[in-house]
């Protein structure tokens, strides 16, 4: 069996995601390490951008563990055949050249074909659309100081905040990570 995360939010509602290791195993290998440690307990989600996605993270949970970054998937993974990024997926964000977010993943509102090699699917949902899609529509202003220019950041006025993860692992265990040596981390890490 896959292993499963129910993300707990604090308004008492839940998201389960089922994990996929054979479409992208580093990823999920990472979204294990960084779930596990609880660095994801007690965080606001950060950037919702309504018909495109709902982002976690861009401050890698503002956690110095949850802070580094992994190789992009289908390099690591050179046989895997990427999924196609739709509504009910759970992508890994990235950095561009500089790789994968260790664990800022964000859920899709809407088919993401240029995603595709890009931004893995490691997850599909199981529960908890109607959560994402009430997520899309809470009220949010604009992040005027993000560091990179050109990217729409908004971020909720009253914080969503996800009380805590918890994982079913099935009596497997998961590696850590493979991760990449860069002395650049992103901006908004700093």
């Amino acid at each position: 069996m896959n292993p499963i995360a129910t993300i707990y939010m604090e308004n008492g509602q839940k998201i389960v995601i089922e994990l996929l290791p054979e479409s992208a195993p580093n990823t999920v290998n990472s979204f294990i390490y960084i779930a596990s440690a609880g660095l994801m307990d007690g965080h606001a989600i950060q950037r919702i951008v309504p018909g495109n996605w709902v982002d976690i993270s861009y401050t890698g949970f503002g956690k110095k563990k949850a802070q580094y970054l992994i190789p992009c998937e289908f390099k690591l993974n050179p046989d895997i055949e990427p999924i196609d990024s739709h509504p009910g997926c759970v992508c890994m964000g990235g950095y561009g050249e500089d790789g994968l977010a260790g664990g800022e993943f964000f859920f899709p509102l809407r088919d993401c074909p240029e995603h595709k090699g890009v931004y893995p699917v490691f997850g599909r949902v199981l529960e908890g659309m109607e959560e994402i899609y009430r997520l899309e529509k809470v009220e949010t202003v604009p992040v005027e100081d993000f560091p990179i220019a050109g990217v729409e950041v908004n971020t909720p006025v009253e914080p969503q905040v996800i009380r805590k993860v918890e994982l079913e692992l099935y009596g497997k265990t998961y590696p850590e990570p493979v991760r990449m040596s860069v002395q650049n981390l992103p901006e908004m890490w700093k």
